[in-house]
């Protein structure tokens, strides 16, 4: 069942053949930047497609072209690798002692780490942090990281797994889709709306708590990345769940508002893990501690 498989990483090389055929407009140019033929592009653009469940380009005879979702998820990858990109440089800035290597989620990047990265970067000046691009669905990881943060269920065999969050699942859509299509007074009012689809993130819990012996929904827009379905949301095209850790900075703008009291327990949270052979010390020890203070932070502000 889509709902309930383990997240995974994702292929560096399918993310960079993706992002270079949408930047240069097309698999050749991107081949020519890469230094592999137009069919590899189009091989591994497929794969990511395939592992995505979701159509990235419409191929053509004059190229391709990205599909809605396409753009969606380009956002998602440029937003956060050039981000983070800005921050290793930050960070780079000071002659390092010591080189820590992290593997994150785009949508935890962007909304948890990025805002609150300068915290750790000022303070550990001796650190040469590198922040590793991962996307859940995919098995690989990026070798030799120190530590990383997950979304999952928190089973990770040969890891040693502190939990960094403990969120609440509750609905949110933008100020312009609650005015179009609301009023959304109780959750039987929902009956009606687009409800945003997303296998981390299944509405059937939800319904239970809200008291509606309704099934998971199986039409409408459907995302894999929590990230895109903020995104959507945020874009008026129907109503998505998500939680505090992911959608705080976004309802305190006033870009989303949040619907009833209802909440679920999230069948997922964000996980910080190691190897269990290397204990944690120095930066990395200085990291986990601070990441757990922020995912804190945000809990209770």
């Amino acid at each position: 069942m889509r709902g309930t498989r383990e997240p995974r990483l994702p292929s560096l090389a399918a993310i960079q053949a993706f992002e270079a055929a949408a930047r240069l407009g097309g698999f050749e140019p991107a081949g020519a930047e890469l230094g592999v033929t137009a069919s590899a592009i189009g091989k591994r653009i497929g794969t990511l497609e395939a592992q995505l469940d979701t159509v990235l380009f419409v191929r053509s005879r004059r190229g391709a072209t990205l599909t809605p979702a396409g753009r969606e998820y380009l956002e998602q990858v440029r937003s956060a690798l050039g981000q983070l990109s800005a921050a290793a440089l930050k960070a780079r800035a000071e002659p390092p002692t010591e080189l820590l290597r992290v593997v994150s989620t785009p949508t935890f990047a962007r909304q948890v780490l990025i805002p609150y990265l300068p915290e750790f970067t000022n303070s550990h000046p001796q650190v040469d942090l590198e922040i590793l691009f991962s996307v859940p669905y995919l098995e690989i990881a990026p070798p030799n990281a120190d530590l990383w943060i997950r979304f999952g269920n928190g089973q990770y065999p040969g890891l040693h797994v502190q939990q960094l969050t403990d969120d609440e699942v509750f609905a949110v859509c933008s100020p312009g889709y609650q005015r179009r299509h609301g009023p959304f007074e109780r959750p039987e009012d929902l009956a009606h709306a687009a409800l945003l689809r997303c296998p981390m993130e299944p509405w059937r819990p939800w319904f239970d708590q809200a008291g509606l012996d309704w099934p998971e929904p199986t039409k409408g827009v459907w995302l894999v990345d929590l990230g895109m379905v903020l995104a959507a949301a945020h874009a008026g095209q129907g109503v998505a769940l998500s939680r505090k850790t992911l959608a705080a900075e976004w309802l305190n703008e006033g870009k989303l508002v949040r619907l009833f009291d209802v909440t679920s327990r999230g069948e997922f949270q964000y996980y910080l893990c190691h190897e269990q052979r290397r204990p944690l010390q120095g930066g990395a020890r200085a990291f986990a501690d601070w990441i757990a203070g922020v995912c804190a932070h945000i809990a209770h502000r």
